[in-house]
């Protein structure tokens, strides 16, 4: 059986890659889990471990902070000796973080098969480093996982070959219904004083919305005139604290701190609404049937507007008023995207244990011809 090393960097990356080390493991695969470092607050790494059931990492490179180029060559320099180390036969990245960008360039060059988990994912946003990322992985990598229609549509219009485009579902998803159960025991409800139904939850992150303070004010005016109708509450990125203190919070509008993955489920699946810039808060949302208004004007993920209960709101305040009013007068119907049914790592381990070696398979700038 192969060695695969899985990467992980930053907590989105924690429910997309344990779904897939286990389905890998129970396999008979050798796992080992490299975290790079790139979240390194405990209140974003320590207690989604633990919420998860994840083991320790078997390595951790540190590469902390730093800008997009500092951190990407961080992650670089640290992992190419590992990889020689440790000789895998495939590495798996997922999402579109710096260290995916950094890991698949280190695999490309040293060899092994890599393959790359929520591939085909497309904003059509230039100016988002994460679109840069998803779009440079993808062209390195052997195995492309596609986790919606759309995302593999993309991969086909972008000339990827067919042997390398996976439509698998999406892993996210097997991660948040293998813990439902046990989100829904928690008593995070009761530790706030909340209700079910009977309030709004709002994620802040994204650099277009928490670095420029004239958005952020222009947010958070909108944000003021809904909680006058539902009460928000506001778990608080660390990238957000500061300049949320700096700029000031109106009143309905309650700060609490960055809540682990079983309690933040909890919290959204209770909520009246989801208020977010999160990609992946979109999927979830969709999956638990709760409404949710994106606070974008494109989104990597579609599939969450066209079968899902996600709508695109923008970043204007007057228009995310007048759709969080339409949202909570006419909530959208539940609908839930095929194959996002907790079985998409079970899927990709098959692809990835049935799809040959570096060695046996075309490596991605090989082509096909027919005659």
């Amino acid at each position: 059986m192969p060695r695969v090393v899985c990467v992980a960097g930053a907590r989105p990356n924690y429910m997309k890659i344990k779904p897939v080390m286990d389905a890998l493991e129970r396999r008979g695969a050798e796992v080992v889990l490299v975290h790079t470092g790139q979240h390194y607050d405990p209140a974003m790494n320590d207690v989604f471990f633990a919420d998860l059931g994840m083991r320790p990492p078997d390595r951790f490179l540190g590469v902390g902070s730093g800008t997009h180029a500092e951190q990407t060559g961080r992650v670089m320099t640290a992992f190419e000796p590992l990889l020689t180390e440790v000789t895998p036969d495939i590495v798996v990245v997922v999402g579109d973080i710096n260290s995916t960008l950094g890991c698949a360039l280190v695999t490309a060059k040293a060899g092994p098969l890599l393959a790359h988990v929520e591939a085909g994912l497309r904003s059509r946003d230039w100016s988002m480093p994460e679109e840069i990322n998803r779009v440079a992985t993808d062209r390195v990598s052997d195995y492309l996982l596609a986790p919606s229609p759309d995302a593999a549509e993309n991969l086909r219009a972008e000339g990827y070959r067919d042997d390398q485009i996976h439509l698998v579902g999406n892993v996210m998803i097997d991660t948040l219904l293998a813990n439902l159960e046990r989100a829904r025991a928690s008593d995070v409800l009761s530790r706030y004083a909340l209700t079910a139904g009977e309030y709004g939850l709002v994620t802040l992150h994204r650099p277009a919305n928490v670095d420029d303070p004239e958005v952020l004010a222009g947010l958070l005016k909108a944000l003021g005139e809904i909680a006058g109708r539902c009460p928000l509450l506001l778990p608080v990125h660390p990238r957000a604290a500061g300049r949320l203190a700096d700029i000031g919070v109106p009143g309905g509008i309650r700060l609490v701190p960055p809540a682990g993955y079983l309690d933040f489920i909890a919290l959204q699946d209770s909520a009246r609404l989801v208020l977010t810039d999160s990609g992946g808060i979109q999927e979830e949302t969709t999956a638990l049937g709760v409404p949710c208004v994106t606070l974008r004007d494109n989104t990597e993920r579609p599939i969450t507007v066209e079968q899902g209960t996600n709508v695109l709101a923008g970043r204007d305040p007057a228009r995310i008023v007048s759709t969080v009013n339409r949202v909570l007068d006419a909530p959208p119907a539940p609908r839930r995207p095929d194959l996002w049914d907790g079985r998409a790592s079970d899927r990709i381990a098959d692809v990835l244990l049935a799809g040959g070696t570096a060695s046996t398979r075309p490596r991605p700038t090989d082509q096909t011809f027919t005659i």
